[in-house]
């Protein structure tokens, strides 16, 4: 089968969104799919890739993203590369000007397009002192993903929530963790020395986006807790974003480590011990996996997928959904002395190897072939 990615997140060192696209596109093309992906130009384009093909198309800069180019409406590109390689499906990563084109393109030429909901871009306008944006950004959403013929996404409660507002065709698209990336073994001395810590002062990490709707304060008040009961404590920050260097002259105590990929990233997450994780806008949270296969203790809120793998105490802890006292009081036992954390540390490590990208995968080719089928029995399938 021919799958087109159409995405704006590419290549995967942008987020965590990109990293998950890069496991659909190698993990099509492993199952022997012909894979494309139609992408904006990046100011640095990376190494081609020999798996499957990219097709960059023009860009602009986004605001307060400025190392992520957004797609242009890039029609006539785009229809001339279906006319020359038609594919059976074409999967809309992004809302975006660029998924809107490739959207049309597709719907003209009786191609089935499918759309993966990654972000909660909605829920980000309140974040932004917005709030009278979003119900006209959940219109706007709902109207592109309801143009398709299934709209994936990561989570059950997700899934629910997008239901409840009017969203149809839903399918879960779960996503899956390298296991033989992010594991315990990763664990590094130096890099911890370099931190400050020692083998027995706690770490804690985070890793994401340092931008308001992921809600560092709470990040930050944790931190204030922690320090009074641990002052040999170490908070490490893996990411960028737009608050980074308030946030950086805000609190230099903590350490801000900036982009990470590939072993770079698995050493961080190995090296720290304990992962917080205070965001209440992911639709799936794929950093949380990623720390519960490196065995580290994560604290979370109950939703995504937090509350999908996380056994409250026993393979690491969540607290109610948007509870932020409740956050806050749960960090009381993680700085209890003389804890042993290693069976919650084994235990959040298997929970980890249980997640399978072959499986996710195969799922996700058989519901397109059900919508292939679908379409053709509908008159709306074009050979």
């Amino acid at each position: 089968m021919k799958i087109c990615l159409v995405t704006e997140t590419f290549p995967p060192e942008i987020n965590g969104v990109a990293m998950t696209l890069e496991k659909l596109a190698l993990g099509l093309s492993s199952l022997g799919h012909k894979v494309s992906v139609i992408r904006p130009r990046q100011d640095e384009e990376p190494e081609p890739r020999t798996e499957f093909s990219e097709i960059p198309v023009a860009g602009i800069s986004l605001p307060g993203y400025s190392e992520l180019n957004m797609g242009l409406p890039a029609f006539h590109k785009i229809d001339r590369i279906w006319e020359e390689s038609r594919p059976d499906a074409v999967y809309l990563a992004t809302e975006g000007p660029l998924g809107i084109a490739a959207l049309l393109v597709a719907l003209v030429r009786g191609i089935l397009p499918v759309s993966g909901f990654h972000t909660n871009f909605h829920e980000y306008m309140r974040h932004y002192n917005l709030e009278w944006l979003e119900p006209i950004a959940e219109q706007y959403l709902r109207t592109v993903h309801n143009s398709t013929w299934r709209t994936f996404g990561p989570s059950k409660d997700l899934l629910g929530k997008l239901e409840d507002a009017g969203f149809r065709n839903l399918r879960l698209l779960e996503r899956g963790v390298d296991t033989t990336l992010f594991k315990p073994e990763c664990r590094s001395s130096a890099l911890r020395a370099s931190w400050g810590a020692t083998e027995t002062s706690p770490v804690y990490l985070t890793v994401g986006r340092v931008a308001s709707e992921k809600n560092m304060q709470l990040l930050f008040r944790a931190w204030e807790k922690i320090r009074v009961d641990q002052p040999d404590a170490q908070l490490v920050i893996v990411g960028d974003g737009p608050e980074r260097k308030a946030l950086e002259t805000a609190h230099p105590d903590a350490i801000f480590a900036g982009t990470q990929r590939g072993v770079d990233l698995a050493t961080h997450y190995a090296s720290a011990d304990f992962f917080l994780f205070p965001s209440i806008t992911e639709t799936f949270g794929n950093v949380v996996t990623e720390a519960l296969a490196s065995g580290l203790v994560v604290l979370a809120f109950d939703y995504a997928a937090p509350g999908k793998f996380i056994r409250n105490g026993e393979n690491g802890f969540i607290v109610p959904y948007n509870d932020e006292s409740a956050f806050l009081e749960a960090i009381s036992p993680l700085t209890r002395p003389n804890q042993n954390w290693a069976p919650l540390r084994e235990s959040a490590r298997a929970t980890g190897l249980q997640l399978s990208w072959e499986a996710v995968l195969q799922r996700f080719v058989s519901d397109i072939r059900e919508a292939i089928s679908q379409q053709k029995a509908d008159g709306q399938y074009q050979v």
